[in-house]
């Protein structure tokens, strides 16, 4: 395991951790599902729990576009150890998907925790009920989102939708605890019969966003030319394809409009193929930012963030982009729905309709009062997205303490 030194609780420095009845620091483990991203949706959670005097284990998959030791080295500066999973998000193989059991059963196993939090689907599906074999007493699982196999209607996302039903329903009779992101996914989990009543449902604002990290713009929204931004994993269930469609229907009676792409191609069923992209670009249709570490930079200077979604949890770049106070176009699906008020701060669009799009891109490209108005708006409602709410309330879950008095779960 790669690791980070830990404070001695019989030293100065160790003095304010927590420590269960039996004198050792409580001990939680996060696990994640997509190794480079863990720190940005993470690592405001990992400050909170350490704060609090916990011991901190991030387990997350090795990272694909980024070095490992580099997340490894980011996840330790917030004073947690980084594991790697053998998890693979995507995978079907039924020999990783053993290994990622035994995988689980290991390290709970080693590690003994005394709460264990997973988000992402395949986070779920291994970790709470290894965790929950292995007698961890807080096991706390956040539905980020139903996914590709709640969204599609093939005959593959049918299967997959009966496979992860059968899942969902084994994670949460071995959960405590479970946080959903939006109403939506809360009332599909209670329509499927997924949620036993003896299991504690809480709704969460998302994943948080921090406030502090956006509370500066480095500049204000630019007004001329109109620029819109996309942030988001480049799958067709994001609505990639409908952002390039609608750029093109804009560009052809407003050319001074910009419409820029930050994302990487996904490994999922549903990603975008790489010659798409390179079509976009090729013919002036969009301009690629790629993969960002951090976003504030784009988000500065764009004029109208878009997120056209089929379905989200509560989506992260949206949030960020509220704090930055920006005006938003997002689709009127769950998740999505719940990050603008129509009208106020944002247009809300039918999903998968690139003219419809279109025209609300550019309702906001020919007025820059109401996008100044919006954005001003979407910065007040940031506030109710605010990550140190969402962090307080998992780590509550968890069984975390306050920081000052110990805090011991009942089995």
């Amino acid at each position: 395991m790669h690791g980070a030194r830990r404070p001695d609780p019989t030293s100065e420095a160790g003095a304010d951790i927590q420590t269960d009845i039996a004198g050792r620091p409580r001990h939680f483990v996060l696990v994640n599902g997509i190794g480079d991203n863990v720190v940005a949706f993470r690592g405001a959670l990992v400050r909170e729990l350490v704060a609090r005097g916990n011991r901190v284990t991030v387990s997350t998959p090795r990272p694909l576009e980024r070095p490992a030791a580099a997340v490894a080295a980011e996840v330790e500066a917030l004073g947690a150890a980084c594991v790697f999973s053998p998890l693979d998000r995507t995978g079907l193989n039924p020999l990783r998907e053993r290994a990622t059991r035994r995988y689980f059963d290991e390290l709970f196993a080693s590690l003994r925790p005394d709460g264990v939090f997973a988000a992402n689907p395949k986070a779920v599906f291994h970790a709470i009920p290894a965790a929950r074999r292995a007698g961890v007493q807080r096991r706390v699982a956040m539905i980020t989102g139903l996914g590709y196999a709640f969204i599609q209607h093939g005959w593959r996302a049918r299967l997959l939708r009966v496979a992860a039903t059968a899942l969902y329903r084994r994670a949460m009779r071995d959960a405590t605890s479970v946080f959903f992101q939006n109403n939506d996914d809360h009332a599909e989990f209670a329509h499927r019969g997924l949620l036993p009543p003896e299991l504690e449902v809480r709704m969460s604002a998302g994943s948080g966003v921090d406030l502090e990290a956006f509370a500066e713009n480095p500049q204000p929204a630019p007004a001329q030319p109109p620029v819109f931004l996309m942030v988001a994993r480049l799958l067709g269930d994001k609505g990639v394809r409908e952002f390039a469609a609608a750029a093109n229907i804009v560009r052809a009676r407003r050319p001074d409009c910009r419409f820029r792409l930050a994302g990487w191609i996904d490994a999922n069923p549903a990603a975008i193929a790489q010659s798409e992209l390179e079509t976009w670009l090729h013919d002036g249709t969009l301009e690629f930012a790629g993969r960002l570490d951090d976003v504030r930079p784009e988000l500065a200077a764009c004029s109208v963030f878009v997120l056209p979604s089929y379905r989200e949890g509560t989506p992260k770049s949206t949030l960020e982009a509220l704090a930055t106070g920006r005006p938003v176009i997002t689709t009127d699906v769950p998740g999505c729905r719940g990050t603008v008020e129509h009208g106020v701060n944002g247009l809300l669009v039918p999903a998968r309709d690139a003219r419809a799009l279109a025209e609300a891109c550019l309702a906001l490209a020919a007025d820059p009062a109401l996008r100044a108005r919006m954005g001003a708006a979407s910065r007040r409602i940031a506030e109710r997205f605010d990550a140190r709410a969402v962090n307080a309330a998992i780590a509550e879950a968890l069984g975390a303490g306050d920081g000052s008095t110990p805090a011991r779960a009942t089995p």
